[in-house]
């Protein structure tokens, strides 16, 4: 008797490497992309399947049946050692590193973007960005060190023990834990940029020796992960992942995996940036990827608006502690949200540009609710990528469309409309926006919608905030090279 598994979504039956077994031989499904399922074929021992669009497959050969498809509605987590929940969270922004503050901040719709003093910037042709000023590491690094990090480490550094503090996962209760079962995963999209910097200058302007021993230690990618394990003594698994701006969402998703697997109680996850430096933003001019609007900087970030012009460049940093939840529960943590799945998926298509038909967003998403054991239609809040760029924007849409046939309860904003795009911090800092929104009921709103683009139908919160009572949210986020990343949230609810 043949038999497979399909998954049944808005996209159609889904066939993700299902082995199917005919007259004793195995064979694997192909699939056409995202598209419903109505000619895939596949071939064994002889016979030709056909799966069509009425969910009934026909089979012509030897023995030829028909064999109707079951389609199963989706299951959440139920194991209190697989289910994991988020128990704190910690950030460095441009509105500072107050939580609370931060998030009252994009509700008013004020937007932290303003020219850039870091650095003489009036010969670029881009001279604004979500810089942030007067950071204090004051109670999380000794002076020394605070003097020699790179500043994508010391952003880390402040919020990793913030994060741990909302935990309370102080180092004296830390002290008295098993740490080799709490991990670290935070990325980085440039790493200590820097310090990189500073050592190449110093090799072309003064010879090898002048280069300093911290020059490949703290610029280096993997340095945000390493230095809080050593500040904090954890000894799980510990790794940075690297996929430009999609990297804090595959840092939540290969954290969850390790809690899921029963190798960590805890992971602490998530992505830190700190490129607002004449390289980082001289680099980006290069590609032609940010807006140019210097006169009106606070009117820059404009997702999905039909003047955008490219994106602002941010920076911070944004980490949660994640946590099972029999762990949690055990230890009497106060639980903030539910992470109920995620995934990664790859365009295979361009080195900056995305897909027009945005099928590796749409795979990606559809992956992340089938892994959250979520349906589409209980999903009503996107907090989207959305970086304000000509396609990047409208590929966004097109994959969400796909994948939720009726948007018409569903809302969706930009949070980097407000605090511009901070690369490999740009996931972090929109997961605990997200999970802001569950837990306040408040959706802050997109800036700069005067003039939407005609292909955006969903409520992208136009300019003025609006109460909503999010089921469950998904969270995206996309890097150069086509990286693709979703997580997803929920209220907790034993």
């Amino acid at each position: 008797m043949a038999s497979f598994v399909s998954t049944a979504s808005a996209l159609g039956v889904v066939f993700g490497n299902k082995q199917v077994k005919s007259n004793g031989a195995a064979s694997l499904a192909q699939y056409s992309g995202l598209r419903p399922a109505e000619n895939f074929q596949f071939a064994s021992a002889g016979i030709t399947t056909t799966i069509k669009q009425s969910g009934l497959i026909c089979s012509s050969g030897p023995k030829c049946r028909t064999i109707r498809v079951m389609a199963s509605a989706p299951k959440r987590e139920i194991d209190p050692k697989k289910r994991i929940v988020i128990t704190g969270m910690g950030l460095v922004s441009v509105f500072g590193s107050d939580i609370d503050k931060f998030y009252n901040k994009l509700l008013e719709g004020e937007s932290g973007i303003s020219p850039i003093d870091r650095f003489d910037a009036s010969s670029f042709s881009v001279r604004f960005g979500g810089q942030i000023r007067d950071f204090s590491s004051k109670g999380y690094i000794d002076g020394k060190n605070d003097r020699r990090l790179d500043d994508c480490w010391r952003y880390c550094l402040v919020a990793g023990r913030r994060a741990l503090e909302e935990a309370s996962l102080s180092p004296q209760v830390l002290e008295n834990m098993d740490r080799t079962r709490i991990g670290v995963v935070v990325g980085s999209g440039m790493g200590g940029l820097t310090s990189f910097t500073t050592g190449v200058e110093a090799l072309i302007q003064k010879g090898y020796k002048k280069i300093t021993p911290f020059f490949i230690p703290y610029s280096i990618t993997n340095m945000g992960s390493a230095l809080l394990a050593i500040d904090t003594g954890l000894m799980g698994p510990n790794y940075s992942i690297s996929t430009a701006c999609a990297t804090a969402n595959y840092c939540f998703y290969a954290a969850a995996n390790h809690i899921r697997r029963g190798e960590a109680d805890i992971m602490v996850a998530g992505g830190t940036e700190a490129a607002i430096i004449p390289t980082g933003v001289g680099g980006f001019i290069a590609c032609r990827a940010l807006s140019q609007r210097n006169e009106y900087p606070k009117r820059a970030s404009r997702p999905w608006d039909k003047d955008r012009d490219g994106f602002v460049m941010g920076e911070g940093c944004g980490i949660l502690v994640m946590e099972s939840l029999e762990h949690a529960m055990k230890r009497g943590a106060n639980i903030i949200a539910e992470y109920l799945g995620g995934a990664v998926t790859c365009d295979a298509h361009h080195m900056t540009d995305p897909r027009s038909d945005g099928l590796g967003v749409s795979s990606c998403i559809a992956k992340s609710l089938e892994d959250a054991g979520v349906s589409p239609e209980e999903v009503n809040y996107v907090n989207a990528h959305a970086t304000s760029t000509l396609a990047g924007d409208l590929a966004e849409v097109n994959a969400i469309k796909k994948v939720f046939k009726d948007t018409s309860e569903m809302k969706m904003n930009g949070t980097k409309s407000m605090i511009g795009h901070g690369l490999g911090a740009a996931g972090g800092l929109e997961a605990i926006t997200t999970i802001k929104a569950i837990t306040t009921g408040w959706l802050h709103p997109t800036l700069n919608q005067d003039n939407l683009e005609p292909e955006v139908t969903i409520d992208t919160v136009p300019n003025v905030k609006k109460q909503h009572h999010v089921n469950v949210a998904i969270s995206n986020s996309f890097g150069f090279g086509g990286h693709n990343s979703v997580v997803v949230f929920a209220p907790f609810s034993p």
